[in-house]
């Protein structure tokens, strides 16, 4: 690889996105704004203190939702390019300006819920009843009306939403506007180290020695930025513990539930069943990955590499189109064209640049097509991440063509279901075209080393992280880097047991790694979703086309129903443990098949 890492100046143009689909030019986008304004004004004046009667209701939701999708494609102009390269001071000028606007007009605009908050259910049933594109608006007001503050409370919040948001802009520009990684030693060759470069090629890095030198380099920046990140996520965590209070919680936990219409019990139980029913299938499938490798131990960066080190097919950005297509398929002709046009219209930021969002996201303004920021690297989980993300974005365009905006976006329980279910439909792409028990092991093995270890490893340990958290936090305590390091080390040796060598570098550090802390209880809603996709999958496989005609209906939901309904409609029941159990004997099994095929091949 080159010695100097990308700059944004440097990234070929067919591997960044093309937001003139947003705005043809900087000049429609200062429209935008000024017409938010003028909208947002207007609403005010015609609407505030006039939301008694379902007509007027109805009307000024209709001029709601269009000043949102306005206001939707303004701040996806302001943060995309921001999240692309973190060290554009002009583009993080540009988007803490809109920050700024959007909670200006989120203020303006609370009057909206709070008022409606304060009518009869009969009333607000009635909108409901006479338009079904508001109904899910209307089901949220319903449920916020127990937590509801004083409207001027709710406005002042809404204010401060940019300082509110302060830890998550302030991890971001340490670890990626800040952080100079250096460089590392392996093998007498010297390489250059970026946050990017570690999560996207080092730690999964075939050479033993540049992978472990890498997470020592890697290991050593982090901590230089514990205690700041550490003071940083406590002003998280207070904020969203006053905020429960004052909206009427005991627990934070439960107020973070509540928006994604979920219970404690469904949390829980996610959490404690995979630490114990899921931990000793990887702890076997890790072994197995140490004995093929001949490794003295399994450190914590070694974790996710692939499982035979002399068989690791190289995919280039050019090949990843065939990959996509064939993975897709089986879903139809019009879904295929659906996902394939996000290679000529450019969707996808690939550039791995200096200074871009570590990970990757899809994310979509409801009237333009969606938009993905990954790191390119020539390997198979490249693929991987960018099928997941294709996956959001399928899920999207359908869910905005069969709703408004206002009813377009499912619940955070099941949003992960689209994205994993793109995944099982690749493993299965490639274990169908594999020519050979070795091509067929590789491909299983993508299961257990990509989709299901990212989803419900890497972030249900997360969650699990995140659970002690919240309980120090609702029991009256504080925290300090030291407190955070000791629980996530506590977590990891809960799952891993002895299989790992958890003093090999510092995977206490890793809850410095995530975003995802900084979004409430987003982690453990990865292997939730995972549930709902792994249950439709294998239905897929056992009836086919009645399935995937399920499956498509489930994709257009979008808000209309809560999880558990939503998840009714593709055939999963995700009320008890049965799905959950289900998923985790289809991952021993997976396992099993591995070193089956690993005996056959004479490993």
């Amino acid at each position: 690889m080159s010695t100097t890492p990308m700059t944004r100046s440097q990234a070929p143009l067919n591997q960044t996105w093309d937001l003139t689909a947003l705005y043809p030019t900087d000049a429609a986008f200062e429209a935008d704004i000024v017409k938010l304004k003028e909208l947002t004004a207007d609403f005010t004046r015609m609407y505030q203190g006039r939301l008694t009667q379902p007509a007027v209701i109805q009307d000024a939701l209709e001029d709601y939702a269009n000043i949102q999708d306005i206001a939707d494609r303004v701040m996806h102009y302001g943060f995309l390019p921001a999240a692309a390269d973190t060290s554009d001071a002009q583009a993080t000028a540009r988007n803490n300006r809109v920050e700024a606007l959007m909670a200006q007009l989120d203020g303006a605009l609370t009057f909206l819920a709070a008022e409606l908050q304060q009518q009869p259910t009969a009333t607000l049933d009635a909108v409901a009843a006479a338009d079904a594109e508001l109904a899910p608006y209307i089901r949220h007001v319903l449920q916020d009306k127990k937590q509801a503050l004083d409207p001027a409370a709710e406005k002042a919040l809404a204010e401060l939403a940019p300082a509110l948001d302060a830890p998550n802009a302030i991890r971001s520009q340490s670890l990626f506007g800040d952080a100079d990684f250096g460089t590392f030693t392996a093998n007498g060759k010297t390489y250059p180290l970026s946050f990017v470069d570690y999560e996207e090629t080092y730690q999964k890095h075939p050479d033993t020695a540049v992978r472990r030198a890498a997470y020592r380099q890697f290991s050593k920046t982090l901590a230089k930025y514990q205690n700041g990140m550490a003071a940083g996520y406590y002003a998280q965590v207070a904020k969203e513990k006053t905020l429960a209070t004052m909206r009427g919680y005991d627990s934070v936990i439960d107020y973070l539930l509540a928006d994604q219409e979920v219970t404690r019990e469904m949390f829980d139980r996610q959490i404690d069943v995979i630490m114990t029913e899921l931990a000793p299938v990887m702890r076997r499938y890790i072994g197995h990955i140490q004995k093929l490798w001949g490794l003295d131990h399994i450190g914590y960066t070694d974790l996710q590499i692939d499982l035979d080190p002399t068989y690791t097919p190289k995919v280039t950005l050019d090949q990843a189109p065939q990959y996509i297509k064939d993975a897709v398929a089986p879903m139809g002709q019009a879904y295929q064209d659906l996902i394939m046009r996000a290679f000529p219209e450019r969707w996808v930021d690939f550039a791995p640049n200096v200074g871009k969002e570590s990970g990757a996201f899809a994310s979509a303004p409801y009237s333009a097509h969606p938009y993905i920021l990954m790191s390119w690297s020539d390997t198979l989980p490249a693929i991987y991440t960018l099928v997941h993300e294709l996956g959001h974005a399928g899920q999207m365009t359908l869910a905005a063509q069969a709703h408004g905006i206002l009813a377009a976006n499912p619940s955070t329980y099941i949003v992960e279901g689209p994205s994993t279910f793109h995944e099982l439909l690749l493993t299965h792409s490639l274990v169908q075209q594999a020519e050979s028990p070795r091509l067929r092991r590789f491909a299983l093995s993508r299961l257990l080393s990509d989709t299901y270890f990212h989803n419900c490893v890497t972030h249900l340990l997360e969650a699990a992280f995140q659970r002690k958290v919240y309980k120090l936090i609702d029991a009256g305590e504080s925290f300090t880097a030291t407190d955070l390091n000791r629980i996530k080390k506590g977590v990891l040796h809960q799952f891993w047991g002895d299989a790992v060598d958890l003093d090999d570098g510092a995977p206490e550090l890793t809850w410095m790694r995530q975003s995802h802390y900084y979004m409430g209880l987003y982690s453990y809603t990865y292997s939730a979703s995972m549930v709902v996709s792994t249950g439709a999958y294998l239905r897929v496989q056992k009836e086919g086309q009645p399935a995937i005609a399920d499956w498509q209906r489930f994709l257009a939901l979008g808000d209309s129903l809560d999880p558990i309904h939503s998840a009714q409609v593709a055939g999963v029941d995700i009320t008890s443990d049965g799905a959950l159990r289900d998923m985790i004997h289809f991952l021993d099994d997976t396992e099993r098949q591995i070193e089956a095929l690993s005996a056959e091949i004479g490993d």
